[in-house]
């Protein structure tokens, strides 16, 4: 039971990782209108805090999958296990802030990045999962 509890933390934090970025992404306008700075530097901002989400991200995963996982095979379910709280993250999200300003909406092209970034997602948890599993054995 432990160790299905762990398989769902670690499952809530892969989603989380990808959620964060991706709500930052679609909501550019509304943040740039809700605290009136400039297009460009939120822009900035939401890179660079995407790319500190990644790296630190990218740590505490692989140590979690390397110390709670120890080499399980059954650690590759979280390639799957993640996409329901995924959902559920961006269900709760849209409840709570729904756009109510027609300008708010995000861009086509968005959408576009949010498809390829989610396809290419299930390939670096594979990869963070080998690397785990590859430094126990």
């Amino acid at each position: 039971m432990k160790y299905f509890l762990k398989l769902n933390v670690v499952s809530i934090l892969y989603a989380f990782m990808i959620f964060v970025p991706l709500e930052l992404m679609a909501n550019v306008y509304r943040i740039s209108r809700l605290t009136d700075w400039d297009l460009g530097t939120v822009n900035i901002l939401i890179d660079v805090t995407n790319i500190i989400i990644f790296i630190f991200g990218t740590i505490l995963l692989y140590f979690l999958t390397k110390k709670w996982m120890k080499g399980r095979k059954a650690n590759f379910w979280t390639v799957i296990i993640w996409v329901p709280y995924f959902v559920l993250l961006v269900y709760i999200f849209a409840s709570l802030f729904p756009i109510t300003y027609r300008g708010d909406h995000p861009n086509p092209v968005t959408g576009l990045i949010a498809i390829g970034a989610l396809i290419v997602y299930p390939i670096y948890i594979l990869f963070i999962n080998f690397l785990g599993l590859a430094e126990d054995e």
